[in-house]
């Protein structure tokens, strides 16, 4: 099986790789598209040539990797995707032989917490529109897309993941509500710039609290995103 979950930055996309990599079962596969994506607009990220230089293949050598023997022997992966990498010029191909998954939260929150270490972004940045076109493409290949909310796992990991699983048609595994303190080697290469909180957890942190007010620039680009969220919050896995 290969799982591909689709998510926006800021939205407990690494925890839930983190959650998957602990399954015997499970190789992880982090952010693969996004040396292609810096390279094809020319972005200026975080830790850049860091990122460039350990993603040198083009996007179609990355597509290629993605459908090809999974590392180890292993039966199955998981690929954590960001939809905003999703341009045009990377394919999509190899969506169709994939499970495909989006995890949602609520754009208050990606925005609050983006902006902190990326002040200048665009609704492009967080990928919103990209979700929502993903899933109708999801839509277009015959699938029905599996939509999970990040408030929800935080509210009840277990429950939530094993509503995911049953719903990938695959078995839980209580090995994914834990994992190891620290860097991992799976991991990105921007890892030291965005994934500080979650390399001091050991698990799915606790239910939010009221979601963030926010003013100005950040305000307005919570109210453009909102229709994309609210098109996939119709869809999600109950809790």
């Amino acid at each position: 099986m290969r799982v591909a979950m689709w998510s926006g930055p800021r939205n407990l996309s690494t925890a839930m790789m983190y959650a998957f990599a602990q399954r015997a079962d499970f190789e992880v596969v982090d952010e693969p598209f996004y040396g292609p994506y810096l390279r094809l607009t020319g972005l200026d990220h975080p830790m850049r040539e860091q990122i460039l230089a350990s993603r040198p293949e083009d996007a179609f050598e990355v597509e290629q990797s993605l459908i090809g023997s999974i590392k180890d022997g292993k039966p199955n992966v998981y690929h954590k995707h960001m939809c905003q990498h999703m341009i045009e010029g990377i394919p999509r191909d190899f969506m169709a032989e994939c499970v495909n998954v989006f995890l949602i939260r609520h754009p208050a929150r990606v925005v609050a917490s983006f902006a902190k270490g990326y002040p200048e972004l665009t609704a492009e940045d967080i990928g919103f529109d990209a979700q929502a076109d993903l899933f109708d493409h999801v839509v277009s290949l015959g699938q029905k897309p599996v939509v999970v909310d990040s408030a929800d796992i935080r509210e009840n990991p277990q429950g939530m993941l094993q509503k995911l699983c049953d719903a990938i048609r695959l078995d839980f595994d209580p090995a994914m509500l834990r994992w190891p303190a620290g860097p991992k080697p799976y991991d990105g290469a921007w890892a030291p710039h965005w994934y500080g909180s979650v390399h001091t957890s050991t698990g799915f942190a606790g239910p939010e609290g009221p979601l963030p007010e926010l003013a100005g620039e950040l305000a307005d680009l919570v109210e453009r995103t909102m229709p994309a969220y609210r098109k996939l919050q119709a869809e999600k896995l109950l809790p």
